[in-house]
């Protein structure tokens, strides 16, 4: 394993013997040859990748429900901070986060684990 400049030898089953008379060692085995550089650029690479959008872009049907579901937010017994943490934790919006919490009688891990599953 020799390193040099962000390249790497790498010899993944060597056989290794060492000299008894000095700090002499053979290596056996096939080298090939990893560059460290290109590796890091296409990781890089992979991070600033476009996410899908697919599951972003919602169908009309669910936008009209949506918003039939805010019409029908009753949000009494359930604390408004509550309601920002499911939503935040969850990612939904605020009519499921309220159903969720009355659905566990305010618990709070309940409702997000409902919500996520």
């Amino acid at each position: 394993l020799l390193f040099h400049f962000q390249i790497l030898f790498v010899i993944s089953k060597p056989d290794v013997f060492k000299s008894p008379a000095s700090d002499t060692y053979v290596i056996f085995g096939e080298a090939k040859i990893e560059d460290l550089s290109s590796q890091l650029q296409s990781q890089a690479a992979e991070q600033f990748k476009a996410p899908d959008l697919s599951s972003v872009i919602s169908n009309p049907e669910a936008s009209t429900a949506a918003q039939e579901d805010d019409e029908d937010c009753d949000e009494t017994g359930v604390e408004p901070k509550d309601i920002e943490l499911v939503m935040t934790q969850a990612g939904v919006p605020r009519p499921k986060a309220v159903k969720a919490l009355k659905s566990a009688d305010g618990d709070i891990v309940s409702a997000i684990m409902e919500l996520t599953n």
